[in-house]
């Protein structure tokens, strides 16, 4: 007859071992949920004057006027989600990609150095991304990037119209660089 592991007193500690573990995660999780509570009812309560006074208009409002004190969040909001769906468009496929890359196809020799160039990549402050973006990636995409664009892609409405480097996809890409380090991890 084979010999069951973690019989008697084993069995029992490690029954008891997994009871506390398993309580001890559910108060993690309850404590997260209750920080995240209390996160939720602090900000409502901190914007509560704003709502008094704009209501929930102001989400969905386009008029920014602060000389008749009128405040609309919706370009912000659209401004928002759309450059981090550019960003996320564009980073996925890179970040998934280097992970692969690093994990089953580079060379030992050269895994650690890539992988300290991706590292080093989420240890740049986002001031710097931002001030690259405006005078080296904007400018090059006016000048380089949106004429190329628009001419092989002009027939969709996102490359259509006058563009400046300023724009949503610049926002994205500068925002795919700095999320890249985050999903290759």
């Amino acid at each position: 007859p084979r010999k069951r592991p973690f019989t008697g007193t084993a069995s029992r500690t490690l029954r008891r071992f997994d009871r506390v573990a398993f309580g001890l995660s559910v108060l993690s999780a309850l404590i997260i949920l209750s920080l995240l509570a209390g996160i939720l009812y602090y900000l409502v309560y901190l914007s509560m004057p704003a709502i008094r006074q704009f209501g929930f208009g102001f989400l969905v409002s386009t008029e920014w006027d602060p000389v008749h004190a009128e405040f609309g969040a919706l370009p912000f909001l659209y401004g928002t989600l759309v450059s981090s769906a550019v960003a996320l468009l564009l980073a996925t496929p890179f970040g998934i990609g280097t992970a692969l890359f690093l994990t089953e196809l580079a060379p030992k020799k050269i895994r650690g150095a890539i992988a300290f160039v991706v590292d080093m990549l989420a240890a740049i402050p986002s001031v710097v991304y931002g001030l690259w973006g405006i005078f080296v990636l904007a400018p090059f995409i006016q000048d380089d990037l949106a004429p190329v664009l628009q001419k092989y892609l002009g027939f969709l409405p996102i490359f259509q119209g006058r563009s400046d480097g300023v724009s949503m996809l610049a926002a994205g890409i500068i925002l795919a660089i700095m999320v890249v380090p985050f999903i290759t991890a």
